[in-house]
């Protein structure tokens, strides 16, 4: 089995499909205030473009469910970005809003990346289930919640990156799903089965 020594990242997959275009907004309080660096944004914006992404936009606002909502809404309206990545909020205490604020935008539920997110914390750290971020679409836009952790964005990253050149893909509108004639996945009647 090949695996990545502890505290290292596997290797980036570069993808041969145009690029997925991201936006990060980094939800902060002590970052907007310019007392915190922004480690998890550039941690977001590093791994995306070794991927071979482009990063269209990077913010900072701090936890204000309404600016965020705002911002949220005008980057997905305005197509800025196929998967908008915010970090931080994400949290137990009273001022962690992010997900308040993107179900505030939010058109359709996208629930199996939370549950993606929380199933591969879950095998670092018991406190990866207190995580509250989703993940929305609005528009051509997905929207993905991650912690502000440094740690828990790579990651939530690990498990993430493999699937952003599909959801360009499926939001950029360059890949339709056939139907399942053409897949050989249509259910099949089983011999004796009435309809």
């Amino acid at each position: 089995m090949n695996r990545t020594p502890k505290g290292e990242h596997p290797p980036t997959t570069r993808y041969t499909v145009p690029m997925t275009r991201i936006a990060i907004l980094v939800a902060s309080d002590m970052g907007a205030a310019g007392q915190r660096a922004d480690v998890s944004g550039e941690i977001i914006a590093t791994r995306c473009r070794e991927a071979g992404h482009d990063i269209l936009q990077h913010a900072m606002l701090p936890d204000d469910r309404a600016r965020i909502a705002f911002l949220l809404a005008q980057w997905c309206d305005e197509g800025t970005a196929d998967i908008v990545i915010t970090t931080g909020g994400t949290g137990l205490t009273p001022r962690d809003l992010t997900p308040e604020a993107t179900r505030d935008i939010a058109e359709r539920d996208v629930p199996g990346i939370p549950l993606l997110l929380a199933t591969e914390g879950l095998k670092k750290t018991p406190f990866a289930i207190l995580s509250r971020g989703i993940a929305v679409t609005r528009a051509n836009t997905l929207v993905i919640n991650l912690p502000g952790n440094p740690k828990a964005v790579n990651e939530g990253l690990d498990a993430l990156l493999p699937l952003f050149d599909h959801i360009g893909q499926l939001l950029g509108g360059s890949m339709e799903h056939r139907t399942d004639a053409d897949t050989g996945h249509a259910l099949r009647a089983k011999p004796g089965d009435t309809a």
